[in-house]
């Protein structure tokens, strides 16, 4: 990989630093990593796993971030880390026996519909809410569904976190934003746990862009604690507006 195309190697590390300070405040990240990979020559099995390598690394110094903050209880996150993890990986082992074209004709329409209630929705800031369901209960229902979900398919799996903390959880923006990164964090290592296994990976390239995704995330995150929902929402009416295009043009 580096022998071939180290200028396709500067440009990985540099859509993974970007995509690190972008889904350190919104999710998304993907949207840039991916078809970097692509475009570097990955097949799409080697381009899943990489990203999920890198996408590791970001999405665990966010979490670490918002958590040194106070935004997140790490101790008290851990059993739905677990769960999360345990269902990506399940996702992630069935990904060859499930059929996800209806899935991924209806992604495009939730996505946007994501995007449309963070834009139009009032009342929508830092500030927690009451509650709709316990934590035991989102545990148990909300993070095993989009942590699978996250494992079979992954585009999108930040804004469902996000979406199922503000409107079940009652978290305000901020703190939804710091929870979803923890459960992004141990989705991504339960899925690449199989990639892993099946050697799918470019573990050089993807240790290389993670470092990079570190230093974007450290940044993202602490643009996201300083402003909080006036730039979060914001990107994440873009990032999900952004991804739903991508993938109707996919369909094309």
């Amino acid at each position: 990989m580096f022998e071939i195309a180290n200028d396709l190697a500067a440009m990985l590390i540099c859509a993974a630093f970007v995509a690190g300070f972008v889904d350190s405040i919104a999710g998304g990240g993907g949207l840039i990593t991916l078809p970097a990979l692509l475009l570097a020559g990955a097949s799409p099995v080697q381009a899943l796993s990489t990203n999920k390598v890198q996408g590791a690394f970001g999405a665990a110094t966010a979490a670490i971030s918002y958590a040194r903050a106070g935004h997140v209880d790490v101790r008290r996150q851990l059993g739905a880390g677990a769960v999360a993890c345990g269902a990506s990986c399940a996702g992630a082992l069935l990904v060859s026996w499930i059929p996800t074209e209806g899935l991924r004709l209806a992604l495009p329409v939730v996505l946007i519909a994501i995007a449309l209630f963070f834009a139009l929705k009032p009342g929508l800031t830092d500030d927690d809410r009451l509650a709709r369901v316990t934590p035991t209960v989102f545990a148990a229902t909300v993070v095993p569904l989009v942590g699978f979900y996250d494992g079979l398919i992954g585009p999108g799996a930040g804004a469902f976190y996000m979406i199922g903390f503000v409107l079940l959880g009652g978290y305000g923006v901020l703190r939804a934003t710091a929870h979803t990164k923890f459960l992004n964090f141990a989705s991504n290592i339960g899925s690449l746990v199989v990639f892993a296994a099946q050697g799918a990976p470019w573990w050089a390239m993807g240790l290389a862009m993670g470092a990079a995704q570190i230093a974007g995330a450290q940044i993202g995150s602490r643009v996201a604690m300083r402003i909080g929902a006036r730039v979060i929402k914001p990107l994440l009416v873009v990032t999900s507006t952004a991804l739903a295009l991508r993938l109707i043009w996919q369909m094309l």
